[in-house]
């Protein structure tokens, strides 16, 4: 597979000149914040944990803590999310979701209906480590009905591998007797077919259910369930359709209504950066007929913008 992230290793990475540079960079009177930013925005998030350690290691202080107290607003923002190992970052955008007041089930959906059973495992872990807490638990706790099934079911990770030939008709069938074939709808059978087939399954059973229906699954989501249930299962089908598209329009929201969703924005353009930003920049593109790079231009201002321009990775 041809590597899809807009930031990739530095070359000639020397984790402590890096580190002194950092020092540097932080000294006496005013910050340099260019400079700080043109050296994180070109090294991958591992050489980032290096250059922490290396940090610790030559002037016994900790980087984030010394970026935190030199830097301020969205930038520090953008800054320390960078520093921060991608599992630990996704663990404590769920922490803070359902932590703090109320609860933030855009982050909870997005995270969980897009990661991969693997990553997820991880997240598990690094949250009960950081947080003291079960995630699955805390999860539970501030959500009820079928939104919170789904949720559980995604929490396990354990999607099938395969393509079932011998099930897709079957599930397409459940799927349309569940929603637009019955009066009233059963969300267990859409949570338990949509929760636990290969990505590559459901998108031969979305074929099939177009065919029976005459409408995209989409359609029928739309028309039978509501609030966090029918944006779970919705971004549950856009991630299995396409992960970039659905984080193209994730990035399209969050500058494209009145006023910008920064959490949103930063979260998706430091999470995806190693992983398929490429890709999400083509889907923005052909979706929206305007490139990512020349609406974030539009849409921040700053050190913040120039750090959201790297994470993109150019203009196309």
């Amino acid at each position: 597979m041809t590597y899809r992230g807009s930031i990739r290793p530095f070359a000639n990475f020397n984790a402590k000149s890096d580190a002194d540079f950092l020092g540097r960079a932080m000294k006496g009177m005013g910050t340099d914040e260019d400079a700080i930013l043109m050296l994180l925005a070109a090294r991958s998030n591992d050489q980032r944990q290096q250059i922490k350690a290396a940090f610790k290691k030559a002037c016994g202080k900790d980087l984030v803590s010394e970026l935190k107290s030199e830097l301020g607003g969205l930038f520090e923002s953008l800054i320390v999310a960078l520093m921060t190992p991608p599992i630990s970052y996704d663990a404590s955008q769920l922490h803070k979701a359902i932590k703090g007041a109320g609860t933030n089930d855009d982050v909870l959906i997005e995270i969980l209906a897009s990661r991969t059973g693997a990553q997820i495992k991880g997240i598990i872990k690094v949250y009960k480590k950081e947080f003291g807490g079960k995630l699955e638990k805390d999860i539970c706790g501030d959500t009820s009905g079928h939104y919170q099934k789904l949720l559980v079911i995604l929490l396990q990770g354990s999607r099938e591998e395969e393509v079932d030939e011998s099930k897709i008709e079957k599930d397409a069938k459940d799927l349309f007797a569940a929603g637009e074939g019955r009066f009233g709808t059963d969300e267990e059978k859409f949570i338990t077919i949509l929760g636990n087939r290969s990505p590559e399954h459901l998108r031969k059973v979305f074929d099939v259910y177009k065919k029976l229906c005459g409408s995209d699954i989409e359609d029928s989501i739309k028309g039978e369930t509501a609030g966090n249930l029918e944006n779970l299962l919705l971004a549950v089908v856009k991630c299995v359709r396409s992960v970039p598209e659905y984080f193209a329009e994730g990035l399209y929201k969050s500058m494209r209504r009145a006023g910008t969703d920064d959490d949103a924005l930063m979260r998706i353009m430091v999470s995806r950066s190693e992983v398929d930003m490429l890709d999400i920049r083509d889907s923005f593109k052909k979706m929206y007929g305007a490139s990512l790079y020349t609406t974030i231009q539009e849409d921040t201002s700053g050190d913040y913008q120039r750090a959201l321009l790297y994470l993109c990775g150019g203009n196309d």
